[in-house]
């Protein structure tokens, strides 16, 4: 799969890109993900990327001519989909990142200071992205977190398959809890059943916590998580065993 991510700021971006996973995904050959920077595609002798807004207010707007041009030097084959980091954006979901995770080739756009020419997202914004309801000074970090969401769902990024299949949200839960060496640490030790080589039993142990986890953290996705029913039988014990634990207190029921 193929990134494009238009920036001000490359040298931002490049240190993650090269580290870890997303380093050898693109040794490797599974991932390419290439920076262009706006700026180069400034029209004036100060390469000057921004202005200020018509209608007056604080702060300055990214120009028209150098975005559009910046994006208009792209390849045009495969076509991509252009995407905007935007606080108003659609929310970056699991489900969203396996949904990108199937394109050919994506085309971040990077934000920075007020926000873009809103002409920008008429002539050539698919979609809008955001990592959440706040504000960061540009869109890089936002860009970074797709690109890392989206290539660990792609064939061979991350070495074993069921790695990301594994992930919180993947199933619509939370992940589970995980425990390597040592046995014992400063008298907190390791669940006996992550030890007893009954893999049926570490499942269900595993399925459990991930439940018991979603309950107490996120209970709302229960909403919309595809539960079996001994999914809600493993729920109901864990509702007793929180009763028991804490009398008078019950988890809340949301009719799961």
């Amino acid at each position: 799969m193929i990134f494009d991510i238009l920036t001000l700021l490359p040298e931002a971006c490049e240190a993650y890109l090269k580290a870890s996973i997303l380093g050898r995904a693109q040794k490797a050959g599974l991932i390419q993900v290439r920076l262009t920077n706006i700026r180069d595609f400034a029209f004036d002798r100060h390469r000057t990327v921004d202005d200020a807004p018509y209608g007056g207010g604080d702060g300055m707007v990214m120009k028209v001519e150098p975005l559009v041009a910046a994006l208009e030097s792209l390849p045009d084959k495969p076509r991509p989909r252009i995407v905007l980091m935007a606080p108003q954006g659609q929310p970056l979901t699991q489900a969203l990142a396996a949904e990108l995770a199937g394109l050919e080739r994506l085309v971040i756009v990077c934000g920075r200071y007020e926000g873009i020419d809103e002409r920008v997202r008429k002539l050539a914004v698919d979609q809008e992205i955001s990592l959440g309801d706040f504000v960061l000074s540009g869109g890089e970090l936002p860009a970074l977190a797709v690109v890392d969401a989206v290539s660990r769902l792609i064939p061979g990024v991350l070495g074993g398959e069921g790695s990301a299949a594994a992930d919180s949200f993947s199933d619509g839960l939370l992940e589970h809890p995980h425990y390597t060496r040592p046995p014992e640490f400063r008298g907190l030790g390791v669940p006996e059943v992550l030890t007893s080589g009954n893999h049926a039993a570490i499942e269900r142990w595993r399925r459990k916590e991930s439940l018991r986890r979603t309950l107490l953290r996120r209970p709302e996705l229960l909403q919309t998580a595809r539960l079996s029913p001994s999914d809600q039988e493993l729920l109901d014990a864990i509702r007793g065993e929180q009763d028991e634990a804490t009398p008078g207190a019950t988890l809340a029921k949301t009719g799961f």
